[in-house]
């Protein structure tokens, strides 16, 4: 008998426990964001590539001129280089030599310079996405927001707020 009335104690306290786990499982909300659209599809986001693109094309257009230039120096070298004096060629090669690893050197430069102004610019992007997160998660109670999961249900997607808000922050 004392084994009976402790198996139905047992079962009365793990149903309470389960109903009072369903209670606040039903009160607790979360939400997630998908950063890859928000790096895609944010005004600011494209504002920032386009700011990118503008600080960065004239030094792209020069490298990839000097790679031009080079490439056809090398090729005129290939055909007219066996015609040479040994030393004339010689010396043509070990300049075509230093010359691709200038541009090599300057093409490592400028795409560590891209890389750090990239960095600096989704930073800020990050920053303020962070922000309005911040806000959308607040303003509907959600107790946690996630990003970057392997699968999400739809219906806890808060994507679209938190791209809509922040487009109309980044709208003058």
């Amino acid at each position: 008998m004392n084994k009976f009335i402790r198996q139905c104690r047992a079962a009365i306290l793990l149903g309470g426990l389960l109903v009072c786990l369903q209670a606040q499982a039903q009160e607790f909300r979360f939400g997630f964001v998908k950063t890859d659209r928000i790096f895609k599809e944010a005004t600011s986001a494209k504002a920032a590539q386009l700011k990118l693109e503008r600080e960065f094309s004239k030094r792209d257009k020069e490298l990839v001129d000097q790679g031009n230039s080079l490439k056809s120096a090398i090729d005129k070298f290939q055909l007219e280089g066996p015609k040479l004096p040994e030393a004339q060629r010689a010396s043509q090669q070990k300049l075509l030599a230093e010359q691709d690893r200038e541009l090599q050197r300057k093409r490592l430069a400028f795409q560590e310079d891209l890389n750090a102004r990239k960095n600096e610019e989704w930073q800020l992007l990050i920053a303020t996405a962070n922000k309005v997160v911040r806000q959308v998660a607040q303003a509907e109670n959600y107790d946690l927001v996630l990003q970057d999961a392997v699968y999400v249900n739809p219906k806890n997607d808060i994507t679209d707020k938190v791209l809509t808000l922040l487009n109309a922050q980044s709208t003058p």
